[in-house]
């Protein structure tokens, strides 16, 4: 299953506190500058396992900390 963000969920630059923002009905997250690339990709071209396949690729060694970002967003159902 590809990953896409949720219509109801919108990633936005805050000026204020120079990060990136999800925001979603009644609520947001900041975040922090992995998390808004983990965020980005969530497009509905890459899976889950691709997503995580990529950090792992850049020599990353969060990969358990980016599937853990991905299903914190899941059980927010904010994904398509």
């Amino acid at each position: 299953m590809k990953l896409k963000l949720a219509k109801k969920a919108r990633l936005r630059w805050d000026e204020r506190e120079k990060k990136y923002i999800l925001l979603y009905p009644e609520r947001g997250l900041l975040l922090n500058e992995t998390a808004a690339e983990i965020v980005k990709l969530c497009d509905g071209t890459r899976s889950f396992d691709e997503i995580c396949d990529l950090f792992a690729l850049r020599g990353d060694d969060a990969s358990a900390e980016v599937a853990e970002f991905l299903e914190q967003l899941r059980v927010r159902n904010l994904f398509e």
